[in-house]
């Protein structure tokens, strides 16, 4: 892995956190691979030969996906996603939309889905058929607008070289910065891509969330949110990482019913061996309370039963409570570059109606996309019997998931509008969207944005401790 000649794109503004030492985090790969090997057992290998990832450097993106476009010319090849940062960016300011003058191609409704429904996922067709005529498909040309550092593009190689799956899926190891298997052999792999998908090294922005009633009435939850993501930092030492992937610091500044109240999250990379932990702090209790059970299908809080905890991020946590399937790939209308819905501009009240929200602030585009499928093991209590999850083969992001109930009845359908954050360069979320198709209503993530997301918010590790935690609450 050759991170010191790693060519630096032309155009890109790199915040400070990406000038780190390549020296560093070339030695702490070593230091990783050698401990870890002679301290794992139980290990299932699924790290590749120097041959099959060779691929990453010819038909297939650093990422893994597919480098070229499809035989009708509906999706174009990868010439390295968005590779300047547009002329009409400011520092500090939100993302301008690069593709603002793009024409909709067409518009997907009830009437006339049969004629896409191969491109179509079974969630989509519920929420086109049940919210008809207001839900509609917006589609858009297709951008392959994805990039990402030189050096997370070097670190995706060198994981394919190295990374290991544990016994049962229960964690990862020789692995840091990225998704660990860009070649994956099974669906174990793919949401251990999602989980540990590169998203910067920190972020901080303040957002809010809604729980409509079927009238479309709502109160904004204004939230302020500080992640640390310990697990891409390539200048950390491997005692320092302490099989975490990150912190994340929640607080809540409005309404002032729960102003003040706090979420401290430490998660960890082997949940099992080492659970995550987390604390909170409710406005009026004066007192930071561990949450032993905030994971899985856990009530995620204040979302009114309309999300599970390991919803957040459209999947989080373990992956050990699924038998998952990887059932290969297939061409989809996703939600993509959805800048419309990271500006200022776009209100809540511009987003949020009944039983769905304004799909006229969407866009859609056609990619392909990654399938698996997750059954609960038997023994396991969960809310979800089975799960189907959809993954953007650029990002590893999971853009569409389907969840069922015991009777094998589809109850839940989620959304990840993603877009290229291209001042790191980075793909993540504008808006999560989770429909519950038994009450009619939903659960909207990323409305009302105060201030664009900021990610080099330079935090120390101290900041996410309980006794820091504690003094912050309390102030």
């Amino acid at each position: 892995m050759n991170l010191q000649g790693a060519a630096q794109t032309p155009g890109y503004m790199r915040p400070s956190y990406m000038k780190r030492s390549y020296m560093k985090f070339s030695k702490l790969v070593t230091a990783i691979t050698v401990i870890s090997l002679s301290a794992m057992s139980g290990v299932t290998y699924a790290k590749v030969d120097d041959a099959t990832a060779k691929r990453l450097k010819n038909d297939l993106t650093p990422v893994g996906a597919e480098r070229f476009g499809n035989s009708e010319g509906t999706i174009p090849a990868w010439d390295g996603g968005i590779k300047e940062v547009p002329s009409n960016y400011e520092e500090g300011e939100f993302n301008p939309d690069p593709y603002a003058s793009d024409k909709m191609l067409f518009e997907i409704t009830k009437d006339n889905m049969k004629k896409y429904e191969k491109n179509l996922t079974e969630g989509q067709k519920a929420l086109l058929s049940q919210y008809a005529p207001g839900y509609v498909i917006p589609v858009y040309p297709t951008h392959r607008s994805a990039s990402y550092p030189d050096w997370i593009y070097d670190t995706l190689y060198s994981n394919a070289l190295t990374a290991e799956l544990q016994e049962n899926g229960n964690g990862v190891s020789n692995t840091i910065a990225t998704s660990p298997f860009p070649i994956p052999q099974n669906g174990v792999e793919a949401i251990w891509n999602h989980i540990l998908r590169f998203r910067g090294e920190q972020a901080e922005f303040r957002a809010a969330f809604v729980t409509p009633t079927k009238d479309g009435s709502y109160t904004p939850i204004l939230t302020n949110y500080g992640y640390y993501f310990t697990y891409a930092e390539p200048d950390i030492t491997l005692e320092e990482i302490d099989n975490k992937i990150f912190y994340l610091k929640t607080k809540v500044i409005s309404p002032a019913k729960l102003a003040g109240s706090l979420t401290l999250v430490h998660e960890t990379l082997d949940q099992v061996q080492s659970p995550r932990k987390a604390w909170r702090y409710q406005a009026g209790e004066r007192r930071l309370r561990r949450v032993p059970n905030l994971a899985y299908s856990t009530d995620l809080p204040t979302s009114e039963s309309l999300r599970t905890v390991d919803q957040k991020d459209m999947y989080n946590g373990a992956p050990t409570q699924y038998t998952w399937e990887l059932q290969g790939k297939k061409e989809v209308y996703i939600p993509y570059n959805s800048y419309q819905l990271n500006l200022a501009s776009t209100k809540a009240e511009n987003i949020i109606s009944p039983k769905h929200i304004n799909q006229e602030q969407t866009r859609y585009e056609l990619h392909r996309v990654w399938t698996v499928e997750g059954v609960l093991r038997d023994g396991i209590k969960h809310i979800y019997h089975k799960r189907r999850f959809y993954f953007d083969e650029d990002t590893w992001q999971i853009v569409l998931t389907e969840d069922y109930d015991e009777e094998g009845k589809l109850w839940r359908v989620s959304e990840a509008h993603t877009m290229n954050y291209y001042q790191v360069p980075v793909t993540w979320t504008a808006l999560e969207i989770t429909y519950d198709l038994k009450s009619q209503r939903y659960y909207a993530d990323g409305v009302d944005k105060h201030a664009p997301r900021d990610f080099d918010p330079k935090f120390k590790r101290r900041a996410f401790t309980t006794s820091a935690a504690r003094r912050e609450a309390k102030r």
